[in-house]
């Protein structure tokens, strides 16, 4: 079984180089807020919430916002209300590099004009809808630490209805499969004892742009960290390939 996460790769090797800006408390309310207001606001039955509660425990997110998050997806929190919605804007950066962003904004006017201006201050294009899209396809995400045993590993993988499997590092593995099956790979790998550090929803690209020329990949990083550090933008995927020491070298 082989994956595909050259993207997690590139965010991987960019975490080590960069002192990059982490989910702010303000994105983390968010998803828990939206991620609420999809299904139950019960953490228990509702994968999406329970994923989301994780993240932002482990991000430092205290108890009371997370407990204010889910009311306000809940429609519960007496005085406001939530009409944050999610949206996906697509675009061009450096050198024709594909661009998906993943946003939560209650202003959608704002979060284009945002997004537009960071664009086109570091030689991108935001484009219309479908104009990238068609490139990646989503998938669910496993990330499994600690792997040992392959084959145990690839029992258990398509077990839980998994497509395909990747080592990406020493006993780290990424597990792949359809968005419906998520929940069901997450709860399967672990009751046969592995470690699943994280599930989530990611993009994946279906062909990449290599970048080489030292202008570009500085042109191409700095519009992703831009991008990254708006705080309506909850994720960025783009189909480039940059080898590790070019990536070094713009730290």
């Amino acid at each position: 079984m082989a994956g595909h996460s050259k993207w997690a790769n590139i965010k991987r090797q960019k975490a080590v180089v960069d002192a990059k800006k982490g989910k702010t408390f303000t994105q983390w309310s968010r998803a828990i807020i939206v991620a609420a207001r999809s299904g139950v606001p019960d953490p228990a039955g509702n994968f999406q919430l329970r994923t989301a509660i994780e993240k932002a425990k482990e991000a430092g997110l205290p108890n009371e916002n997370i407990e204010r998050a889910i009311a306000k997806g809940a429609g519960t929190l007496t005085g406001e209300s939530s009409s944050l919605e999610a949206i996906r804007y697509e675009g061009y950066g450096p050198g024709g590099v594909a661009i998906l962003v993943e946003a939560l904004t209650d202003n959608r006017n704002r979060t284009a004009a945002d997004l537009r201006a960071a664009f086109s201050k570091n030689g991108g294009n935001l484009g219309e809808t479908g104009c990238v899209s068609w490139m990646f396809s989503q998938k669910g995400v496993c990330t499994v630490e600690g792997v040992v045993d392959e084959e145990q590993l690839l029992e258990a993988s398509l077990e839980g209805g998994a497509e395909s499997y990747e080592m990406i590092e020493d006993q780290t593995a990424e597990v792949l499969t359809e968005v419906v099956d998520l929940e069901n790979l997450s709860q399967t790998l672990k009751e046969k004892g592995f470690k699943v550090s994280d599930a989530e929803l990611r993009w994946l690209p279906s062909n990449s742009v290599e970048v080489s020329d030292p202008d570009q990949a500085r042109s191409l990083l700095k519009l992703v960290d831009t991008l990254e550090g708006l705080d309506d933008v909850q994720n960025v995927t783009a189909n480039f390939e940059m080898a590790e020491q070019l990536m070094a070298a713009m730290a």
